[in-house]
């Protein structure tokens, strides 16, 4: 999702304020809010399918999964993001009874946007991974089929990069698969694939 700089600066605490009473989303970057605009179309069928996915085989597990709207705090840098779907498990943890800021996120999903791809590639990918809790990130390109996984194995990120429909994502850490087919099958770029 693309976002617009706002010369805002805030504390958390008055960031999770203006954030409740406000009618549209900004992230909070280290004091600096961070206002995001629209998703395109092919952003949001990417993302509306792979939250799909992921809520079908989580069905009856002790897991939740959520697209677009819980925040995710990264305490270490004092931020929050938006992430485009993150799953939780057994005991999620919130940072207050608003139960809207996540603590403990297990997988994160970046849909890629033009505007912000190399920030979520670079730093803000540094940042989720300073999660203790998490253990996969997933970065979904919209521009072309590609899907770079990120796993932790011990101390150590590990990334595997997935090009072909035919490919098998498999989320160890919340024993869900999905094939790129499956998540890229209503944008131009599986039909273009496919003619």
């Amino acid at each position: 999702m693309s976002t617009a700089a706002v010369q805002t600066y805030l504390n958390p605490e008055e960031y999770l304020a203006f954030e409740r009473k406000t009618t549209t989303k900004h992230e909070y970057l280290k004091g600096k809010i961070i206002a995001m605009s629209g998703a395109s179309r092919t952003h949001s069928l990417i993302t509306g399918d792979i939250f799909g996915e992921l809520r079908e085989q989580l069905k009856g597990q002790k897991c939740e999964v959520h697209a677009s709207d819980m925040r995710v705090k990264i305490s270490s840098i004092h931020s929050y993001f938006y992430p485009d779907v993150v799953v939780a498990c057994d005991e999620p943890k919130f940072e207050d009874n608003v139960f809207d800021s996540l603590l403990n996120p297990r997988v994160v999903i970046e849909v890629l946007s033009p505007s912000t791809e190399s920030y979520d590639k670079g730093e803000k990918l540094e940042f989720y991974q300073q999660l203790d809790s998490l253990q996969e990130c997933l970065l979904v390109s919209q521009k072309h089929i590609s899907v770079e996984h990120y796993q932790r194995q011990n101390s150590e990120w590990v990334c595997k990069e997935y090009c072909e429909l035919d490919d098998v994502v498999s989320l160890r850490s919340i024993q869900c698969e999905f094939h790129l087919r499956d998540i890229y099958a209503r944008t131009e770029l599986a039909m273009n694939t496919t003619q």
